[in-house]
This record gives structure tokens, C-alpha cells and sequence, in this order.
């Protein structure tokens, strides 16, 4: 039996998991503001944004990339070819394989979303000055890396994370 000694008067705030908890809930609150009537979510931006970068990849690739699982990547994938964003299309090498690709609306609806996701970033940012947000970066990126294989669907990094955007 535990007594009260071992459970009680532990600071929450203090916590890191709890911290980053509440700053994933900003961090989604502040860019779904930003999307407004645009209405994409943080993933559906990294969907969009990595098959504008990667033409053709394949939804398992995509999952692994933006570090969802299978499931809700296909989710993700099916709402935004609903709204004509992204189309799935047979590979002419494996007819089993669906290979992604932005359609010009997509193209036009991720050119109206980069802004404001930039604007969110900047948000999030903002009560940091310029060395304390590269060390933020820094120090928030050496954690998703080292950390990576802790997560239920691990990212396939690719290299380091650059902080020039910050």
C-alpha cells in the first residue's frame, strides 16, 4: 500500500511531459487560429507539405515520414483527396503500390496555409528572443531524435532537423 508521502506533493508544472502536453494544446489552438477558415490541421499541413515536397511518395512512406500511424495517415489522405487536395494514384512499376500527389487546388490551399502556418510558428515563438529560440530548437529537436524509437509510430529522420526557419 503507498502512502500519501510517495504520491502527494508532486508539482505537475514541473513535470516536462505535462509541459509538453499543454504546449501541443497551444501549439494546435494557435495554428488552427491562423488556418481559420482554410481549415487544415497541423497533420493535414504536414501531409500536404511533404507530398508537394516528395511528388509521388506512398501513403506508408508519408506515414513514416510525418511519424503517424498507417491507419490515421489513410484518414488524413482520404480527407484531403475528399476536398480535391491530393490524388492517389497507381505506380506504373508495382500496381499494388498508390503513389500521392498534390493537385493544383492543393497547391493553391498549401500556398494560403503557409503563411499562417508561418504566423503560428512565429506565435509560439514569440516571447523567446532569436538565441533562445535556436536553443529551443535545438534542445526540442535532440529530444524528438534521440526519443524517436520511444514513439508508438517513430518519424523516419532523415538527418538532423535544420533550426534556420526560427
Amino acid at each position: 500500500m503507498h502512502t500519501p508521502e510517495t504520491v502527494v506533493g508532486i508539482d505537475i508544472d514541473l513535470q516536462p511531459g505535462h509541459a509538453i502536453r499543454r504546449l501541443h494544446q497551444i501549439s494546435v489552438g494557435v495554428f488552427l487560429q491562423e488556418m481559420g477558415d482554410l481549415g487544415i490541421t497541423p497533420v493535414q499541413y504536414a501531409a500536404l507539405q511533404v507530398v508537394a515536397n516528395q511528388p509521388g511518395i506512398d501513403q506508408r512512406t508519408l506515414a513514416r515520414t510525418i511519424a503517424l500511424d498507417a491507419s490515421t495517415t489513410g484518414g488524413v489522405v482520404d480527407r484531403l483527396e475528399a476536398r480535391g487536395w491530393l490524388e492517389r494514384r497507381t505506380a506504373r512499376e508495382d500496381r499494388r503500390t498508390r503513389q500521392l500527389h498534390i493537385t493544383p487546388a492543393g497547391l493553391d490551399g498549401l500556398a494560403l496555409a503557409v503563411p499562417a502556418m508561418l504566423r503560428a510558428q512565429e506565435q509560439i515563438l514569440a516571447p523567446l528572443s532569436p538565441v533562445q529560440r535556436q536553443q529551443f530548437m535545438s534542445l526540442l529537436n535532440t529530444l524528438v531524435t534521440e526519443n524517436n524509437e520511444l514513439s508508438r509510430a517513430p518519424s523516419e529522420l532523415t538527418g538532423k532537423p535544420s533550426t534556420a526557419a526560427v
